[in-house]
């Protein structure tokens, strides 16, 4: 019998760094709900432990602008390793700073990352036999915006 706690708090594990490239957002207007943007998403590279990736141009990051301190964020975009394995990236996240920092970083101004509260949940899926486990795992993230780039750190939950 095991002595393993099965409640105990998850434990984290480095997957992988990421640098995804981004274009200029096209707003799309004020709703009942708050300011909707779509970010696309260029490119970029990521790097796991014994193997690296590029970001594949075409996905678009789907912002929510909730007030003037708040955005919920839905990137969607695919992975293709060096070993030519696709990988399918649905990330959802939330950003928060005080307002004068969320409205610098929304005009695509520099910001200091550590006034920004950045964390994400990263979903991945692929059909690669190689990277199957990735289908049964949760991840969790945190971000850092500059204004052409995001860079993100993913982690297992063990």
């Amino acid at each position: 019998m095991s002595t393993q706690d099965p409640l105990a708090a998850p434990r984290l594990e480095h997957f992988a760094d990421l640098q995804v490239e981004v274009g200029a957002p096209q707003v799309l207007g004020q709703g009942p709900q708050g300011l909707r943007r779509v970010v696309p998403i260029l490119g970029g590279s990521a790097q796991g432990h014994g193997w690296r990736a590029k970001v594949l141009p075409g996905g678009s990051d789907f912002q929510w602008i909730v007030s003037d301190t708040l955005s919920h964020l839905d990137a969607r975009y695919g992975l293709e390793t060096d070993a030519g394995d696709l990988i399918y990236v649905q990330n959802r996240a939330v950003r928060a700073a005080p307002a004068e920092v969320m409205a610098r970083l929304l005009r695509g101004e520099p910001v200091d990352p550590a006034s920004i509260y950045f964390r994400c949940s990263p979903s991945l899926e692929t059909s690669s036999a190689a990277l199957q486990w990735v289908n049964e795992r949760m991840f969790v993230g945190a971000g850092v915006r500059h204004p052409a780039q995001v860079v993100m750190r993913f982690f297992t939950l063990l």
